[in-house]
């Protein structure tokens, strides 16, 4: 494993004019990233920021990775639902798209993914076409314990609840859904998820990754044995280096392939 190279803050533009934050991690100096992944952080839609996947950003350029943390508006601080959230990310993605080129690395090489909620924007942006198509876009997902796989799933009480609580209206929850977007051809993908999750039940996330191969689609699941939701942070029960590990297998295996 090499040192993690150059660390700094830069920013994008959101939907809404406003500047939001970038953390970026090189790999050493002198060292062409093989590889590049940006994530988004966690915190049901409503806290969190960028920080909280610096290390894992940090642990990914040491093994060679261009790794990016982004913020996006939260709800009650500049989003006033899911829609804004979403349309950040999209705008980030095509950021990252665009510092990776000045790195050298196109989209087959770049990846995108995040924690819980973050991971749930990260997934839905790379699964959901937009219009007008973007110019940068990831060929590949990896998602740490994951939200919102199966919405339909949930009874219609919990269904009204969770549509308010991201200021959509009801009827709109299964727009959100992701396992109503898997089609042949999606993005592969490496889910990360705890076997005690109290967010996201285990069993819907074997659900989607069954969903995800029926259409001939690359899903990995990796269960970590009585995991509970956040676990793949540092000194929450000691999955951290595993985390980055099998990740950053995935990615640079990826690029020796491409």
């Amino acid at each position: 494993m090499m040192r993690a190279g150059r660390e700094y803050p830069t920013s994008y533009q959101a939907a809404d004019g406003s500047e939001l934050p970038l953390l970026v991690f090189e790999p050493a100096e002198g060292t062409p990233p093989r590889a590049g992944i940006v994530l988004f952080h966690g915190g049901a839609l409503r806290q969190g920021s960028p920080d909280g996947l610096a290390p894992h950003c940090r642990s990914l350029a040491s093994r060679g990775i261009l790794a990016v943390s982004a913020g996006y508006r939260l709800l009650g601080r500049g989003a006033a639902s899911i829609d804004d959230c979403l349309a950040d990310v999209r705008r980030a993605v095509e950021q990252f798209g665009r510092l990776a080129a000045s790195h050298g690395l196109d989209a087959p090489y770049l990846a995108s993914g995040g924690s819980s909620a973050g991971a749930h924007l990260a997934m839905l942006a790379a699964m959901i076409p937009s219009s007008p198509a973007p110019e940068f876009g990831v060929a590949a997902m990896v998602a740490l314990n994951p939200a919102g796989l199966n919405l339909g799933s949930f009874e219609p009480e919990t269904q009204r609840s969770l549509a308010h609580r991201v200021g959509i209206a009801e009827g709109r929850l299964i727009e959100y859904s992701l396992i109503e977007f898997v089609w042949p051809g999606s993005p592969p993908m490496q889910i990360h998820h705890g076997t005690r999750d109290e967010v996201e039940p285990i069993g819907l996330v074997r659900q989607f990754r069954d969903a995800m191969v029926h259409a001939g689609n690359e899903c990995t699941l990796l269960e970590y044995e009585d995991a509970e939701h956040g676990f793949h942070y540092p000194g929450t029960g000691g999955h951290f280096d595993d985390v980055i590990e099998a990740t950053a297998r995935f990615l640079l295996g990826r690029a020796a392939t491409t």
